[in-house]
């Protein structure tokens, strides 16, 4: 997903993210052919135009097609869960939950669905419901990443300011994969919120004593090292990023960061 970003007194802070892996409609393999579609192809074919004009930005025209794709087949689930993130753009709440809720009814069992109705709820403030849902994904044997959706669970309440909760989510991805760089970079975002500097450090030191860096885990590393006062720590973390990451977003805000180091 996208982050917007805020400040504070150790600079450009990212606003925790929850993780869009909820897409598998998206991906749909409608090819154009010169056979004639069944009625469900021709759903699924405008469902992925629909999608593509969503992404795009155009919604009347994703509008368009994703009632086009209604009307071919009803009982298409990727038909629901695209116009319910059609309606969440539209800022029209009660309409994404009926369709999410009707995607569930047809398919209950499908995680991906079950991940993109979590990942809203969270976004419009509905914690408990949507831990709840992350926690069925992650049970769920047709999904294959449960640290994913256990990250997720603890990205949402996080926001909701249950941080205990929180840490015990991230924890748990970490238990099923200690490799799982994003999880870890979660946890640590949690105890430098909180002002937790040493568990913060710890959690870095330790996985990145044995795992390769990645962009975020590196800027972070600034933030906590520089809050810390170790400034040699600091500029190894700063000098990695800016090496291995020159492109990267987060190299971006490291130079802002100390353009505007206040």
């Amino acid at each position: 997903m996208n982050t917007k970003t805020t400040r504070d007194r150790y600079g450009i802070l990212p606003v925790p993210r929850l993780i869009w892996v909820a897409a598998g409609f998206l991906t749909l393999s409608a090819c154009v052919s010169t056979h004639p579609m069944r009625k469900d192809d021709a759903a699924s074919y405008n469902v992925q135009l629909g999608v593509a004009y969503m992404n795009q930005g155009n919604l009347q025209v994703a509008k368009e097609k994703l009632d086009k794709a209604l009307e071919e087949d009803s009982r298409l689930p990727a038909v629901h869960t695209a116009r319910a993130l059609l309606f969440d753009r539209l800022n029209k709440p009660k309409e994404a939950d009926d369709e999410f809720r009707e995607a569930l009814r047809l398919d209950s069992e499908d995680p991906n669905i079950q991940n993109s109705y979590a990942v809203y709820l969270c976004r419009t403030g509905r914690t408990d419901e949507g831990v709840k849902l992350f926690q069925n994904v992650a049970a769920n044997q047709l999904y294959r990443t449960p640290e994913i959706a256990y990250t997720n669970a603890g990205v949402c309440l996080r926001e909701a300011k249950r941080y205990k909760l929180a840490t015990e989510q991230f924890e748990r991805a970490l238990s099923l994969r200690p490799s799982y760089a994003e999880g870890v970079f979660q946890l640590v975002e949690l105890y430098f919120m909180q002002g937790d500097l040493v568990h913060a450090r710890a959690q870095l030191d330790k996985y990145l004593g044995t795992f390769d860096a990645t962009p975020d885990l590196l800027f972070v590393g600034v933030r906590v090292t520089r809050a810390q006062g170790d400034q040699v720590a600091a500029a190894k973390f700063s000098r990695k990023l800016r090496v291995d990451f020159p492109s990267s977003d987060q190299a971006r805000r490291l130079a802002e960061l100390d353009r505007n180091p206040g």
